[in-house]
């Protein structure tokens, strides 16, 4: 995991789900993914879109070119934990389901992200016409 994401994933835990930097605010979630070849959990703080008592995710990457390697460990294990922030200022890590949105609800989900943050649309221009997979979080 990078210096800047563990930063992150620490100011989540001692926040109560709350981070300040980037400007992620309360809309970040800590995914802990599971290796698709090694089967080793890998931690992916993420920003999240709160939706009837799921979560989307984007695999932006920031704009790359290439999908984050979490999108294909998702795709390969699609039950994993993820840390949420609790109703009493605390942490707290559930199991959920993962699905990707198929196509003909994309569109939908993306003007959710480039409402939440503008920066979002910024990544298209970088991005090589590279459709960014969006998932649903479910409870399990």
């Amino acid at each position: 995991m990078s210096d800047f994401n563990s930063m992150v994933v620490a100011e989540f835990r001692d926040n109560g789900g709350h981070v300040a930097t980037a400007g992620f605010g309360d809309n970040l979630v800590v995914l802990h993914s599971i290796g698709a070849r090694s089967g080793e959990v890998r931690l992916n703080p993420l920003f999240a879109i709160s939706e009837n008592g799921t979560w989307l995710v984007v695999g932006s990457a920031a704009g790359a070119v290439k999908d984050p390697a979490w999108v294909h460990n998702l795709r390969a294990h699609p039950r994993i934990d993820m840390e949420v922030p609790g109703d009493d200022a605390t942490v707290r890590t559930i199991a959920v389901d993962v699905t990707e949105v198929p196509d003909d609800e994309w569109e939908t989900h993306w003007a959710k992200f480039t409402s939440a943050s503008p920066g979002f649309l910024e990544y298209t221009t970088t991005a090589e016409g590279r459709q960014f997979p969006i998932f649903r979080l479910t409870p399990a």
